[in-house]
């Protein structure tokens, strides 16, 4: 008897992962158009139908100006596709910022939730509903356990979750989590800018990214910059981000010759 329920169980736990693997493969990938890039994430783009962790370091942990920018232009072309919603604690998202940033801010739904508790219920609610393509959510944590519904609220309807890691409030580092549910994490930093050749003043947006974890695929790093804003009346066309440079395959300058002395 014991053997049965022992194979039953195995099986089940078989069928439900090769349903899960199906939708996942039936939501796509969100391409950035650059091989460089798309050649790490598996399937050739950024995979929909799962959530995607952003962050980082320093004062950003509690600002997260640059991880917020990265990831709305990342959900750009998303947004354009259907409704976005936005949860925060803390109510300082600029939408027109957004909207210079290339972010269709006339898709966006803006959520204040009392406490963590209640902004990760309210992207899983977000997520399950028809007509939202994704979601973006400033949280301190996510354990394990909210990481899996998050993922399975992805999944229903092959939507997208964007998970911003920020302490809006300031307070100790939580500890880091042992594990991650989540498809990809990136870290974020802003970059300097460039002008175009030719010109004075400041350039487009620039960010310097890491890409920490990346199921399926392969990690690096990374400068991106903002590129040509996405038209929210087309659901295809350039992606927002242009990737200028790939950080991980940066060569050693060539050391210079010796000088004789006279």
């Amino acid at each position: 008897m014991a053997d049965f329920r022992g194979t039953a169980l195995a099986a089940l736990r078989a069928e439900i992962a090769a349903l899960e693997a199906a939708g996942r493969a039936r939501a796509g990938v969100l391409p950035f158009g650059d091989p460089a890039i798309d050649g790490r994430l598996p399937g050739g783009g950024l995979p929909l139908g799962s959530w995607h962790e952003f962050c980082g370091a320093g004062l950003e942990s509690e600002t997260s100006a640059a991880p917020a920018a990265f990831a709305a232009l990342m959900a750009a072309p998303l947004a354009a596709r259907g409704e976005a919603v936005w949860v925060f604690r803390r109510d300082d998202l600029f939408a027109p910022g957004l909207a210079g940033l290339g972010f269709p801010a006339e898709r966006l739904i803006q959520v204040c939730a009392r406490d963590e508790a209640e902004a990760l219920a309210v992207m899983e609610d977000a997520l399950s509903t028809p007509g939202v393509a994704a979601v973006i959510g400033e949280v301190g944590d996510v354990d394990l356990r909210a990481g899996r519904r998050l993922q399975l609220a992805c999944e229903r309807r092959g939507g997208a979750g964007f998970v911003i890691r920020r302490r809006p409030f300031g307070g100790a580092a939580r500890r880091a989590a042992t594990g991650s549910a989540a498809a990809t994490r990136w870290r974020a930093a802003s970059a300097p800018s460039a002008p175009p050749a030719g010109e004075f003043g400041l350039g487009a947006p620039r960010f310097e990214v890491a890409l920490e974890r990346c199921r399926g695929g392969r990690t690096g790093s990374f400068l991106f910059e903002a590129g040509a804003a996405y038209s929210s009346e087309a659901c295809h066309g350039p992606h927002p981000l242009r990737l200028v440079a790939d950080l991980g395959d940066r060569h050693l300058a060539p050391t210079q010759p010796e000088r004789r002395a006279a």
